[in-house]
């Protein structure tokens, strides 16, 4: 019997019965875990803590010090810490039963743990974690996936679960995480809080364990505001006073076209909060993919031949594809001999990025780093020391919770375009919770330049009560609504429509075509014309819904189900455009637009 199976085999009593899916060629013996154990957890220990604590126990704070001294920035708070972080006399977990069997017990605390605790902070537990800090769901097999407190049923999202639960629970009062490739950002966002990742570098990581080098930061989780700003200043050891500079919002327009939510309960909650402010510049709005297309020339040896190079999301795609690309090394040069020494039983999906990583090459690290300083070169161009921009944390809503059956590719890819922003460039970046749409959290994310942590602090603490406030005010009002008018003023607006878009003034065309459809909005052409301009703006979500409408018209609108192929395809979602394009096929079978995407589609998803 082989040793992995051996040691399985000795842990059969345990409480938690595991079936081996499989064994590696690298000896990884992959598990997935009996569904009895799921029945097995008591409704009372999901009560008390929401599964997010893998151990409980107390570092106190440093004594407060006697009068005059000022009370400590974080006397009666408490916080909770990630399986990743040291303290004395611990073992590491790092998510994993074998890492932990495998390391001795720490000699020192981390930097940041004791950071917290000599303010004020008392520290009362690790928390639950994907194993090895690989993941994005904030499942793990070993010990169990952390209840999201606003969608039990959901994913809370990963790698660093258990600390953003404990945050959403109101079980602590701040958590620290570490987030890599979203590992903060994505279970803040899903979670309903604030969640903030800091510039790269900025914050000590001694006596925290590497997944990515490169990639590797401290994050922290709060509800407040206040207590996230004052985190920062402790652990970004920040200057208290410094000029109030202006600030500048930027809103990547292509981005929010990735996501369902209306843009009135996201978009416009941000824009209409920084109205009410003072020192806000007038707000700039851009397509993103484009202007890093544009300045990170590094990028084109990760585009996919197959993708539509006209739009800017397969640029982002490829520079997730290099974020991916560049975990992989760093983890195979940190980890890959224990992971052959050990042959650690792993869930199927962390075994499968841990396979990758061991077996990936090296040769493309140079370009991998170049691409990290370009894409840090080209936020600085577009941010300078005054900006900050405004994109969706995530894509989708979370998914349910279920190993088995959530293997979305597309809604990782959404994800992971987002999400590569902001860890290969190394900028600091917030995630702030806006309310919720169809019972789901929404979020979006401010991004400023790397070393711009304070100034992104200030800025949130400065227009969070304004956004909450708005919040409010877009979950109580409905968008817009069409009126009918004019048949022959619609026509009319449609040909201004028409001249406006072969002259390349796509933001005209759409402002004629939206006038249109006021008028007259029974006629398919004009949603599809708009839906047209959109998918030259970038603005894929609203191309497709343009679509949509005009096929609920015209069933037989070819130029709509391949415009819907078109932003669709942009959106990640290459299932349904395919069915588009197929769909297309069958009512003009001689098309040549919708047979070369239905070719290029088939070969990508085989």
């Amino acid at each position: 019997m082989s040793r992995p199976l051996q040691v399985l085999k000795a842990h059969v009593s345990s409480p938690k019965a595991w079936i081996v899916m499989g064994v590696t060629v690298a000896g990884v013996v992959i598990l997935a875990e009996a569904h009895r154990r799921r029945r097995r957890v008591g409704s009372k220990a999901v009560k008390e803590d929401f599964g997010a604590f893998l151990m409980r126990f107390e570092l106190l704070p440093s004594p407060q010090p006697p009068p005059p001294a000022l009370k400590q920035p974080l006397a009666g708070l408490t916080f909770a810490i990630k399986d990743i972080f040291e303290v004395k006399g611990y073992v590491t977990g790092y998510g994993n039963p074998d890492w932990e069997r495998t390391h001795e017990a720490a000699g020192k605390t981390a930097v940041v743990i004791t950071a917290l605790l000599k303010n004020g902070a008392k520290c009362v537990g690790k928390t639950v974690m994907d194993e090895l800090a690989f993941g994005m769901t904030g499942e793990n097999i070993h010990h169990g996936t952390p209840v999201n407190p606003q969608m039990p049923s959901h994913i809370p999202g990963g790698s660093s679960s258990g600390s953003a639960v404990a945050v959403a629970a109101d079980l602590v009062d701040l958590a620290l995480g570490t987030d890599t490739i979203g590992c903060v950002r994505i279970p803040a966002s899903f979670c309903g809080i604030i969640g903030y990742r800091p510039s790269h570098g900025a914050v000590s990581t001694i006596g925290v364990l590497p997944n990515s080098q490169s990639l590797d930061t401290v994050g922290w989780f709060a509800r407040d505001p206040s207590i996230l700003h004052r985190v920062g200043h402790i652990l970004l050891q920040l200057n208290t006073v410094e000029p109030r500079r202006p600030r500048r919002l930027v809103f990547a327009d292509d981005l929010f076209g990735l996501s369902k939510v209306p843009k009135h309960k996201s978009l416009d909650v941000v824009s209409k909060a920084a109205e009410k402010l003072s020192g806000y510049q007038p707000p700039k709005h851009i397509n993103f993919g484009q202007h890093i297309a544009s300045n990170v020339p590094s990028l084109k040896v990760f585009c996919e031949q197959s993708t539509n190079l006209q739009n800017g999301i397969s640029t982002l795609k490829a520079l997730s594809s290099a974020m991916l690309s560049l975990q992989r090394c760093e983890f195979k040069t940190n980890h890959e001999e224990w992971v052959k020494s050990v042959k650690p039983r792993l869930g199927p999906r962390t075994a499968n990025c841990v396979l990758t990583a061991v077996n990936t090459s090296l040769e493309n690290i140079k370009t991998l780093y170049k691409v990290r300083s370009e894409m840090r070169a080209a936020l600085q161009n577009l941010l300078k020391d005054d900006g900050i921009l405004i994109i969706p944390t995530v894509a989708d809503p979370p998914l349910p919770t279920n190993l088995k059956k959530h293997s979305s590719a597309e809604f990782f890819d959404r994800a992971l375009a987002l999400i590569s922003i902001s860890s290969m460039s190394g900028c600091c970046q917030v995630s702030v919770p806006l309310g919720k749409h169809d019972g789901c959290p929404i979020s979006v994310s401010f991004i400023s330049y790397h070393g711009g942590d304070k100034f992104l602090l200030d800025s949130v603490l400065d227009m969070y009560s304004s956004l909450q406030e708005q919040v409010t005010v877009a979950s109580s009002s409905l968008p817009f609504a069409d009126a009918n008018g004019n048949l022959d003023t619609s026509e009319l607006l449609k040909e201004k429509g028409n001249a406006a878009y072969k002259g390349r003034q796509w933001n005209k065309a759409v402002t004629y075509y939206s006038e249109a459809i006021k008028l007259h909005g029974t006629n398919a052409t004009y949603y599809c014309n708009r839906a047209a301009a959109y998918l030259q703006l970038g603005c894929f979500q609203q191309a497709e819904d343009d679509c949509t409408k005009a096929i609920s018209l015209d069933k037989k609108n070819v130029k709509a189900y391949l415009r819907r192929g078109t932003a669709r395809e942009s959106l990640i979602r290459n299932k349904e455009a395919l069915q588009d394009f197929t769909h297309a096929l069958v009512l003009e079978p001689q098309n040549k637009d919708a047979s070369r995407a239905d070719k290029r589609l088939r070969k990508l998803l085989s």
